[in-house]
């Protein structure tokens, strides 16, 4: 495995009912040295106590588990105090479940096959607060996916969003579409500190997670992303 990129420890638990795909992420993941594996749990009615005990970064959660699956464990999850992180893992490109975990606060989604290295980097960078949805896998993802609840939805996103000042709203349509800081100051001629100011603030109006979320509310108001 490469070096690693100067930086904290990231602390990852795995949340898998297979013993052998836990195995094999916990190889490939113990191979970076700015990743330390804490703990594995093989249901999502493990993830609280496995959570509290070992305090991980990063929960990479498979979606489908026999008892409680990863879309209620990420639910559950990310509606307690100060979180961790959580990248849902699976087997299928588009899918009901993964969007729905999306809306919950996941900070992205990664196949199981998806290559070692990639993998690596996807774990770094949600543990420095990245998404790792890009605004192209989010259409795919919502094109293929029947969502009957999306007339409410987008009055309730339009509403949010018309909370939002209109430097926080300019900020919020940069972020639905992809925008990296750093492009959306020079889109909008301010620094990278008010951008992230901007989204910070967001994030709080909107009371939502990450900027994941910002992208799908985007989307739910009618912008497209």
């Amino acid at each position: 495995m490469s070096s690693s990129p100067a930086g904290p420890v990231i602390r990852v638990l795995i949340v898998d009912d297979d013993a052998l795909v836990r195995a094999g992420l916990s190889m490939i993941l113990g191979g970076a040295p700015d990743l330390l594996v804490v703990g594995e749990g093989g249901d999502g009615s493990e993830v609280p106590g496995l959570v509290a005990g070992h305090r991980p970064d990063v929960v990479l959660m498979d979606i489908r588990m026999p008892r409680v699956d990863g879309l209620t464990a990420t639910e559950r999850l990310r509606a307690t105090c100060a979180p961790p992180e959580v990248v849902v893992l699976t087997t299928f490109h588009a899918d009901a479940q993964v969007l729905r975990a999306l809306r919950a606060g996941a900070a992205g989604f990664l196949l199981k096959d998806t290559p070692p290295a990639d993998l690596v980097t996807a774990i770094r960078k949600v543990g420095a607060g990245e998404p790792i949805l890009s605004p192209a896998v989010t259409r795919q993802l919502i094109a293929h996916v029947s969502d009957g609840g999306a007339g409410t939805r987008g009055e309730r996103a339009r509403a949010l969003l018309a909370v939002l000042s209109d430097r926080e709203r300019d900020v919020a349509l940069a972020v639905g579409r992809g925008r990296s800081n750093a492009e959306i100051a020079a889109e909008l001629y301010m620094s990278v500190a008010t951008v992230k100011a901007h989204v910070s603030r967001v994030l709080t109006k909107l009371e939502l997670n990450n900027r994941v979320q910002i992208a799908l509310t985007v989307h739910d108001a009618g912008h497209l992303i």
